[in-house]
């Protein structure tokens, strides 16, 4: 197979593929730093690098299911607060090998929109190589993921634009 159809093989294999699909089994090291540099490789107005990625794993990601759970409970009215959602917070967390804050980066070079569709072809770039390396992942944005400005060091020119998990498929 030529390039041009390996490409258009991964792209049109790229999905979202959420964390209840993912195996216990552990993302090497090196996989991870693949997929970290393939969103470096993201084209960027002015080289502005607007992405910043910072990866949960072992203990760091328990804490961070731990706490987005607390953030829930706190941000949500009492009638409006559903125990599932509580508790898959908590599972999707968990049950990814790999967990990665996406952060855009406001250089004041160029139009933010420009810096987050930069910080998005990043992610896109992060979906195909995962897709390559037959890795489940999806980009989730809840709203709670504001309140995470303290664990994730966001700065004001900063702001988290979801979480992206990982995990390897089972039967892989």
């Amino acid at each position: 197979m030529n390039h041009a159809e390996i490409l258009k093989q991964i792209i049109e294999q790229r999905r979202s593929i959420f964390p209840k699909d993912y195996s216990d089994s552990e993302i090497s090291q090196e996989i991870l730093d693949e997929i970290l540099h393939s969103a470096t490789l993201a084209p960027n107005h002015k080289r502005t690098k607007p992405w910043r990625f910072k990866i949960f794993k072992g203990e760091e990601k328990a804490k961070l299911a731990s706490e987005m759970q607390a953030i829930y409970k706190a941000t949500q009215p009492e009638q409006t607060f559903l125990e599932k959602k509580y508790q898959d917070i908590g599972f999707k967390i968990n049950k990814a090998d790999a967990v990665a804050s996406i952060v855009v980066n406001f250089s004041g070079m160029v139009p933010e929109w420009e810096e987050i569709a930069a910080v998005s072809m990043a992610v896109q770039n992060m979906y195909l190589t995962c897709t390559a390396n037959n890795i489940g992942c999806y980009w989730s944005s809840p709203g709670i993921v504001n309140h995470l400005k303290e664990s994730l060091t966001i700065e004001e020119n900063q702001k988290c634009l979801g979480l992206f998990y990982m995990g390897t498929l089972a039967g892989e």
